[in-house]
């Protein structure tokens, strides 16, 4: 199972910071992501950022047992 790494309102809205689901794709693990945990996360994930061990990640790209993906939240402040 892939890790599933979780940031800001990401986590928030998760309610974890890290999970772990069995997919073959970036995309399947977020789709699995957001079945779990709704509407919120799925909102947060729509202007986040997404990363395939350290490195920008397509919905497309596989995934192993061993890869860990980010979601980032756009980070405001001053």
């Amino acid at each position: 199972m892939a890790t599933l790494r979780l940031f800001a309102q990401a986590r928030e809205a998760a309610g974890n910071k890290s999970v772990e689901f069995d997919g073959s794709t970036v995309g399947e693990i977020l789709s699995q992501a957001e079945s779990a945990f709704g509407q919120g996360f799925s909102a947060v994930l729509a202007g986040s950022k997404v990363w395939l061990n350290g490195h920008p990640a397509l919905e497309e790209d596989a995934v192993s047992s061993a890869d860990e993906i980010a979601v980032l939240p756009p980070v405001s402040g001053g």
